[in-house]
């Protein structure tokens, strides 16, 4: 979100995203929230995210992915100075992964 824009955030969104189970039912609470562009455009960032975290250079995840140098500049941004939502979700999800 856009660090200049003022407006009070509601949780209302989030807590409904952590009452959901399953990548199944993710999905579907996405389909219905998002748009097809908006839920390509927030995946696209997300696998840029995990391709930098792995150490991959900008050029070959411009090739992998499709995205443009500005959004994987952004999304460097973010993993570099941002909330460490990133982080946070890689690590957990390390965890996941270790454990099964």
């Amino acid at each position: 979100m856009n660090k200049n824009d003022r407006r009070p955030r509601t949780d209302d969104m989030y807590r409904a995203i952590l009452t959901l189970n399953t990548v199944d039912e993710c999905k579907r609470f996405f389909d219905d929230l998002c748009s097809i562009n908006e839920l390509r455009a927030m995946e696209q960032r997300f696998n840029v995210a995990t391709l930098l975290d792995k150490g991959m250079i900008y050029n070959d995840i411009l090739e992998q992915t499709g995205a443009s140098s500005a959004t994987i500049s952004r999304v460097n941004r973010s993993l570099r100075y941002g909330a460490e939502g990133y982080a946070i979700a890689f690590s957990r999800m390390k965890d996941e992964d270790d454990s099964e």
